[in-house]
């Protein structure tokens, strides 16, 4: 019996030195280049998490990225439950979910890897393309219900405010920028996706819908042109009586960089990783390396912008 204890010992100890864990019968570790993890995303960033994942993935073949689109506050839960290795979201952690993960004794970690938006857009058929941030406030303070009351407004009727779902990151946003508690008195109607969002705005002239800028900012991608159809994208203004167009900014890349559209938002990855594996590398190609250049193809404002070097020969 002192035998096969032993030589027991020694094939687990061997197993461990070649990277394998046998005998708990634990998967072998991921690493930076391989391994497959889950990665929760809410839904208004979409293609940047499916571009960022499928480089990375066409760099090292053996990674690869269960991704799992949820709203915001879903996914930062899947995160907590361990579900998700990574979340993709507009915000670190609050007090609260970080004491969760201190029960857990997991040192959370959030990244910030660029500036998105969330868009204003109206349909093609209601010519109104302008609005403030006070008119905003108005609407979501229940004081402004209709179109007529909206300054140089062209489209009659009730505004129907529309969002992608109720735990979203779209709409947390906006009801932290305007300080909403109750939204009981709003009328809000929420579609499954973004895409859903624009699909309905497009055919109702009195809705007014806000999606993530990433969905229709990128102009290499042909689904891009096809979403953008049929749409107008508000001009914004902090100013409450703009004087001219120039008060005016839409969510272009070079005004989320600058800081002149009003409705930016930062966009996090918060991981649980407690090893240098899957997840680590994903963050580090996206905030140090070619990672930020598909940010900037986006149409979005990545936090280090890549370095581009240019020869010119006489």
């Amino acid at each position: 019996m002192y035998l096969m204890k032993n030589g027991l010992k020694g094939i687990c100890l061997g197993l461990l030195i070649g990277g394998m864990s046998g005998c708990s019968g634990n998967q072998p570790l991921d690493s930076p280049s391989r391994g497959t993890i889950t990665v929760a995303v809410d839904e208004s960033f979409k293609p940047l998490a499916t571009q960022l994942t499928d480089a990375y993935s066409g760099i090292y073949p053996e990674a690869h990225f269960e991704l799992k689109y949820r709203p915001e506050r879903e996914s930062i839960a899947m995160l907590l439950k361990d579900s998700a290795r990574l979340a993709f979201t507009t915000r670190p952690l609050t007090k609260q979910e970080q004491i969760a993960f201190d029960q857990q004794k997991v040192i959370g970690k959030a990244v910030k890897i660029g500036t998105d938006g969330v868009a204003l857009i109206v349909s093609k058929n209601n010519r109104d393309s302008l609005i403030t941030m006070s008119e905003l406030k108005g609407i979501f303070s229940g004081q402004l219900t209709q179109w007529p009351q909206l300054k140089g407004a062209t489209e009659s009727g009730l505004i129907t405010l529309v969002f992608d779902n109720s735990n979203s990151s779209n709409l947390d946003f906006i009801l932290r920028t305007f300080s909403v508690s109750d939204v009981s008195k709003l009328r809000i109607y929420t579609a499954r996706s973004n895409q859903d969002v624009i699909q309905y705005v497009r055919k109702n002239p009195t809705a007014l819908g806000f999606i993530g800028v990433n969905w229709i900012s990128d102009g290499d991608n042909p689904l891009t042109g096809e979403l953008s159809a049929d749409l107008r994208v508000l001009g914004v203004s902090d100013k409450d009586n703009p004087t001219s167009l120039k008060d005016y900014y839409q969510p272009f890349q070079r005004n989320l960089g600058l800081e002149t559209y009003p409705l930016r938002r930062p966009v996090y990855i918060l991981s649980r990783e407690t090893h240098p594996g899957l997840g680590s590398g994903l963050i580090n190609y996206i905030a140090r390396d070619a990672g930020s250049l598909l940010i900037e193809k986006l149409g979005l404002w990545p936090v280090k912008p890549y370095n581009r070097v240019v020869y010119i020969r006489k």
